[in-house]
Parts: C-alpha cells; structure tokens; sequence
C-alpha cells in the first residue's frame, strides 16, 4: 500500500448523509461529495452515519434509508468505495447505535441509564444482540455504543448514557453488551453479529460541573476504582473497539494520552483492537500542538488508529514524511484498521447479506421498560389502583407523546408509533374505569413530569452533534447541562395545584437523569421513575399503575435532594466528615433502591465455600421480583477505603411466601464485611458477615 492508501484507512471524514440524495423517482445517488472524500483516500476507510436520521443530520422519512432501502444504499456506495480503492479494499459503515440503531424504522430501546435500572443483564443482552442484527441486516458494520461513562454527577446532560453510578454494575451491563452484540469470541463475526466501539474511555462521567466535555479532576486511584473497570470489564469480554473520550486524564486530552490508550489499554491489558477518536477530537489538540497535523500525529501516536471527522487525519502522509510518526506506527494502526474488515467477512462479502430483519424489536424493548419502572415510594398505598379507584385523571405534558420517552440519539419516529401513558391507561383500564385526560372529578391523579431529550428543527447544533441551543422543553442529552435539577417551574405548579384538591396523586418521572424532587417524595401519594423508557414505555409505566406488572426497577443511581448536595453517590469515601447544617447530605432515594407491591425478607448471610448464601422470602401477598444486593466494606484497606462497594447481585422472582437461597460469587481479596440489603442505605445497616482472608475471586478478577 502507497502512504495515501494507508493514511486513507484511518480517516473517517464525511457525515455519511451528504454521500446520497434522493431522485425523484425515490432511488438514491451519489454524491460529488462522496466522490470526492473517496478519490482523496484512494478508497474509503470508514463512512460514519450513512443511515443516521434526526434533527441535526436533518434526515427523516422521505429523505433518508428505511428498513426496506437501507442495504440498497449501503451496496450502492460500497461499490463506488470498490470502484475507487486500487486494492478493493471495502469500506466499513459506522453507526450510532446508542439504544437501539439510530435510523429510519430502527428498533428503539430504553437508554442506558434505564438499563441500568433492570439490573438485568441477560435481559439486556437479548436486547443487544436484537440491535446488532438489525444492524447487519440493514447493511451497518460497527455499532458505536455508550457503555464506560460513570454517573457521578447528574447534572451532566449525556447522564442517560449511563448505566450507573457504581463501576461494577456498569461493568455487568457493559459485558452483557459485548455478548450480546458480537456473540461468542471466535475470529470472524457472524453475519448477524456486530463489533461494538465501547465509548467512552475514560473518565467522561466525572467532569467538572457536570458540564459536557469538560476537564475531569482524577486521581490515578478513583480512574482505576471507578471509571475504568467496565472498559475493562469489556476489553475481557472480546470488544472490537474503543472510543477516546473528549475530557482529560492527567492533563492530557484522552485522544492523545498514550498513558492512557497506550499504557494501560494496549500494554497493561493487551488490547489488540480498534481505538477511534470522538468526533473533531484530534483537531482539538492543535491547541497543544500548534497545528492540525502535529495534532493528528499526536493523536496516532498515542494510540489512536481512526479518526472522525477530523483534519489532522488527512495528514498523515505528510506526518509520516516530516518524520512526526513512524511509518511502522502507521502501518500497526492500518492493519487493526484492516483486521477489522477482515473479521467482519468484507474482502469476501462486501455487500448486505439479503436476509429479513429479525422479529421481536417491540417485545424485547417493552420487556426492558416494564423491568426499568422503579417505585420510589407507596406511602399512601395508592398503588396498584385498586378497585375503588373509578376515575383516574391523567395530567401533565409527559402524558400523552411518546417523543419525551425517547432519550437523545433517537431516529425520527412513524406519527402514531409507541404506546404514552395516556394511551396506554385508556386501553388497559378494567371496564367500568373512566380515564380523563385533565382536570376533574378523580379518584386518582397520575401526574407524568420530567424531562425531555428530544431535538427539533428549531435546535441549534455544534459541529460534533451536540445541542448548542436547545428548545425550552429539552433539558438533557448531549450539550443540555444542568446547573440545577429541580423540575422545571411549570411542573413544579402543576404537582401543587393537583395535590392541593386533596386527590390521591401519583407522580411519574419520565427522565434522562434523576432530578431533584422533595416535594413529590414528600406529598405524593405514590412516585415512580421510568427513566426514558423507549416508545412503548407509556404501556410499561400503565400497567404498573393498574397493578398488571410489579414495578421490578432498582436505581442505578442515587437521587439527591438539590444540587447543592452534589456528589452524593453511594460508594464515597469513608470518612468522618459530617454532613450540612442547612440540610441532610444523605440522598432523597439511595443507589439499589426499589419498592415492589409485595414485601422480601432477606435471611442472615452466610458463607458456603467460595460464595455467599442468604435466603430469600416473598412476605406478601403479590408475585414480585427483588435484587439482592452483596456489598463489602475493607477492613485493612491499603489506601483510604470507600463506605460500600457492591460486589455481587442477583435478581430472584418469588411467588407470594416462596423461599428461595440465592448464591452470589463476590471477588473479594481481602479482608471485608459483607453486607446484603436491597439497596446500599439499607446493606449500610445490615449485619456484617466478616470474611477474614480472600475466598472467591478469579485473581484476573479483582474488586
């Protein structure tokens, strides 16, 4: 291969919906923009969103692929990529697959943070692999898909990417993603298979602010404990590729920190796959190096291989020449570049497989949003609506559209598709139960309020996708920070003018994050959150409300009572620091917790071997579902220790007085008690099981 050619195997410069245009007749056409980014790689190494609909792409139905022309446009541009690569070598098509693949007629699912709120991750590998071949069967290659950020504060808009708060669920989730979406590890991905990019690595949970981007204050210690052990977690399960964050570590923006995408991922954990830049975040080096192609040198020497969008990719040739980068350092990152390719069967088959799309989108994404509804409190019973309840007065904006379930990265919807929550009520409701929408004689009042991640026309956006000026209604998603997380004013009126008549009222939250809400958990008769629970969310969320399904949710995160608070995740330090004097530093709602219709008993802890036992018992009257949760707390800590850490967990369904001995495998290699609760606050102050020396623990797997 030329230089041109192999520099052209790292570039990944063209938003892939300026590559077609449709014909009158409905077909599509190339671009003179695609023939031009092609002519200057000698081919094409990668086409980033060739499928992507939404606001900022400005591609939706009539302009852009659907499910049945999708593999049409996907050959038709690999056959120009073919025609003008001396070598035929293919392209690889790079899409947004954050819950579900993000195009035209994809299937959609609960964000990440509502996956997190399962805590089911073979559910939510079944869910994954439906996405991937979906993908494949759309003519897609490698799905990009948020795994490694770490909620640690919430008023950070991408916190719906998120699984959790806590490292070791997230790493669950994370190895429940790789399974699901690339199958077994063997060398070549099945044709229903996907390589993932795992993004995004490291520490682009923790930034100052909560603001989008910013630099992360971390120490070597807390990016080990808490931010990097679900990339590991997915670089064990086999994951093709990760994505270099756009904060800094140490300094050092992560697409240039060779410590980092060198000297851990490569050297310490022996990754041998595909290491891409976010969008423009080589570019942003030159403000290190001076120029665009220092910064894309820079970049490659680090340890990225390919870039998005960016300049100083399409300089490596010249880099090379000036002696900036070592032509073998080129050539390391082709050829991962190029394996990939190989893998995925493209030297032999560089067309889409003509196979159906898989069934089972809809049954797989309702059954992630029943386990993902989370029952806060019941304090008043008012749930399940029993039959008392003859009327139900449904209120609030949230209510009735689906496009506030949706999340960020979410494809334009068919008018009609997706299920609200008025909806829903009005078709699940027994007979005789009149559903209002509104004001009225109720009851009951079931208040829907949240947020919304949704972008329109009228959105403003940066180069790289994110909101730049965001609708009043939108309040989180990428570049929609928050300096504070209460509800915005006009829910906060309407949940004190429908309590203040006095009917039992409860709240649901559809939400991308976990606001700030003291009056709801203070005087609702019930509260919920649903998270964005995908389009049939509405159908989830009803038949919670009418008792049809036990809420089975737990939090991924914890709830603070104000921002002020901030951080107030579980598993912080062990000091004996107080807390405020102007209000408690404990938060509203802890990590772990939620409430079923039913009641659990959790029997005394206990060690068989290398495991944990403890007995569970449904106390209720209800078929329910709980998570037993395992944490530790270290007794002779090397460095300071934190206050919990969960280790283990499981989830068990029981009928009404069924027991059942739930065994959990902690990794544990030390001295620690073991505390099990259903939820963090309630494991703090459980009896400790001590456990004097490491039992379990495969030692490639440590806490």
């Amino acid at each position: 291969m030329t230089l041109r050619e192999k520099a052209g195997q790292l570039n990944q410069r063209m938003y892939g919906w300026h590559a077609y245009r449709r014909t009158p007749d409905g077909r599509f056409e190339l671009t003179d923009a695609l023939r031009a980014e092609t002519d200057r790689c000698a081919g094409l190494g990668a086409l980033y969103g060739l499928m992507r609909a939404d606001a900022w792409s400005g591609i939706g139905h009539g302009t852009g692929p659907g499910a049945d022309d999708s593999s049409e446009l996907a050959d038709l541009v690999q056959r120009h990529v073919l025609g003008s690569s001396r070598l035929g070598i293919p392209a690889l098509f790079v899409e947004e697959v954050p819950h579900g693949h993000m195009a035209l007629d994809g299937t959609v699912l609960p964000v990440n943070l509502a996956v997190g709120a399962t805590w089911d991750p073979g559910l939510y590998e079944r869910a994954a692999a439906h996405a991937a071949a979906e993908l494949r069967a759309r003519g897609g290659h490698l799905a990009l898909v948020p795994a490694l950020d770490i909620a640690r504060d919430p008023r950070w808009g991408r916190t719906e990417e998120c699984f959790a708060e806590d490292p070791y669920l997230a790493a669950r989730l994370t190895e429940a993603l790789v399974h699901g979406m690339q199958g077994d590890r063997t060398e070549f991905f099945a044709a229903d298979k996907a390589p993932v990019v795992l993004k995004h690595f490291a520490g682009q949970g923790a930034t100052v602010g909560g603001r989008n981007s910013a630099e992360s204050e971390l120490g070597l210690r807390e990016l080990h404990e808490i931010h990097l052990p679900a990339a590991r977690a997915g670089v064990r399960a086999g994951a093709a590729a990760v994505m270099a964050a756009y904060n800094e570590v140490d300094g050092m923006p992560c697409s240039g920190n060779r410590a980092l995408l060198t000297g851990i991922l490569r050297e310490s954990w022996a990754f041998d796959g595909l290491v891409m830049a976010d969008g423009l975040a080589v570019d942003r080096l030159a403000r290190i190096t001076g120029d665009p192609l220092s910064a894309g040198a820079l970049a490659l020497n680090a340890g990225v291989d390919l870039s998005l969008w960016d300049e100083g990719f399409t300089h490596l040739e010249e880099a090379v020449r000036r002696g900036l980068v070592a032509e073998s350092v080129l050539d390391a990152a082709v050829a991962r570049v190029l394996r990939l390719k190989f893998r995925l069967g493209l030297f032999e088959q560089p067309y889409t497989r003509r196979v159906p799309l898989p069934d089972g989108g809809r049954e797989l994404s309702t059954a992630l949003a029943r386990r993902c509804v989370t029952l806060l409190h019941n304090n008043a019973g008012v749930l399940p609506a029993g039959p008392g309840v003859r009327r139900i007065a449904v209120l609030g904006a949230h209510a009735s559209t689906t496009a506030h379930q949706l999340g960020d990265y979410t494809a334009p919807q068919h008018p009609g598709a997706g299920s609200t929550v008025l909806d829903a009520l009005r078709r699940l409701a027994p007979p005789g139960v009149e559903i209002h929408q509104g004001e009225g004689p109720a009851d009951l009042a079931v208040l829907v309020l949240g947020g919304s991640s949704a972008r329109t026309p009228g959105t403003g956006f940066d180069a790289n996708g994110a909101a730049r000026t965001a609708a009043p209604q939108t309040t989180c998603g990428e570049g929609v920070d928050l300096a504070g997380l209460r509800l915005p004013a006009d829910q906060r009126a309407l949940f004190e003018a429908v309590t203040a008549a006095g009917t039992p009222t409860a709240v649901v939250l559809v939400q991308g994050r976990p606001h700030a809400v003291p009056e709801p958990a203070d005087r609702a008769g019930a509260l919920l959150t649903a998270w964005y629970p995908g389009p049939w969310g509405g159908e989830a969320i009803a038949e919670v409300l009418l008792g049809r399904t036990e809420p089975a949710g737990r939090l991924p995160v914890s709830v603070p009572r104000s921002a002020a608070q901030l951080p107030v995740y579980y598993n912080h330090k062990d000091t004996e620091y107080g807390g405020y004097v102007d209000e408690s530093a404990e938060p509203l709602y802890s990590f772990g917790h939620g409430l079923s219709f039913t009641r659990f008993a959790f029997g005394t802890p206990r060690l068989s071997g290398r495991t944990v036992e403890v007995d569970v018992t449904n106390t209720g009257e209800r078929q329910g579902r709980t998570v037993v949760q395992l944490y530790v707390r270290r007794l002779r800590p090397a460095a300071w220790p934190r206050t919990l850490e969960l280790c283990a967990f499981e989830g068990v369904e029981l009928a009404p007085g069924e027991s059942r001995t739930v065994v959990l495998r902690p990794a544990v290699d030390e001295a620690v008690e073991i505390r099990v609760g259903g939820c963090a606050r309630e494991a703090l102050t459980a009896a400790p099981l001590v456990v004097d020396q490491s039992f379990t623990a495969p030692a490639e797997t440590p806490l």
